[in-house]
């Protein structure tokens, strides 16, 4: 699939617009960063592997499973300490 776009400019910088169709096949979004690169006087972008970012009710979920573990190993953290430990 070939399609054709301009160089325009912004205010200081030249801006070149991505059909929706090619990001859907690029599997970005608006916002996503993408990595530039001349190879050959040809520009190639790639899409930068960024690293999930979570929201906190994403974090948050499970917590009853990890306080229900705690309570489980409560006994470990009791008593006064038998060897070397740091108190």
């Amino acid at each position: 699939m070939t399609i054709t776009t301009k160089i325009r400019r912004q205010g200081g910088a030249a801006v070149v617009t991505i059909p929706p169709a090619v990001l859907k096949m690029m599997q970005v979004e608006i916002g996503d960063q993408l990595s530039l690169a001349v190879a050959n006087q040809e520009l190639v972008v790639r899409p930068v592997k960024s690293k999930k970012r979570y929201k906190l009710s994403e974090l948050l979920q499970g917590q009853e499973i990890i306080s229900g573990l705690n309570a489980e190993l409560a006994w470990a953290m009791e008593g006064d300490p038998v060897g070397h430990e740091v108190s």
